[in-house]
């Protein structure tokens, strides 16, 4: 296994642990890359991730663990003056929703996950789509060099 093959498991694991310990989707999608690449995101930032599961607090719209990629991407990227371009960000949450939705086929929750919340089969279902998510944001921050490859 290459190096950058184990540096995808590690991100995708330890996202599946954050979700196994009790986080939801796109808490574990930003815990894990906070963690994982020791970005300066505060736990009181991390509390921004909390409503985006289940598609918006159960609403099953937009993905949790895409919305939960689009923080990873807007702290990377993102601005904090209105004199900086929102391009960038812009451009890779685009890219990025799309080559998501390429993968799964929707990006709304309820068609990814259409189980019962709370049940079996849509906790694993979610376990799948958020760790399968963390490993499609790791390849993309590297391939972007977003972040440095391990």
């Amino acid at each position: 296994m290459s190096e950058q093959n184990q540096v995808q498991l590690t991100a995708k694991e330890l996202t599946g642990q954050h979700f196994k310990d009790g986080f939801n989707c796109a808490e574990s999608v930003v815990r894990a890359f906070r963690d994982f690449y020791k970005l300066d995101i505060s736990d009181e930032a991390l509390k921004m991730s909390s409503g985006f599961g289940g598609g918006l607090g159960h609403a099953g719209c937009m993905c949790g663990a895409l919305s939960g990629a689009t923080m990873v991407l807007g702290m990377l990227q993102g601005r904090s003056n209105k004199e900086q371009s929102r391009g960038p960000v812009y451009d890779s949450a685009q890219e990025f929703h799309d080559i998501f939705s390429g993968q799964f086929g929707a990006t709304c929750c309820r068609v990814l996950n259409p189980h019962e919340f709370g049940s079996k089969e849509q906790r694993h279902t979610c376990f799948k789509l958020t760790t399968t998510t963390a490993e499609i944001l790791l390849k993309y921050l590297q391939n972007k060099q977003l972040v440095p490859a391990k």
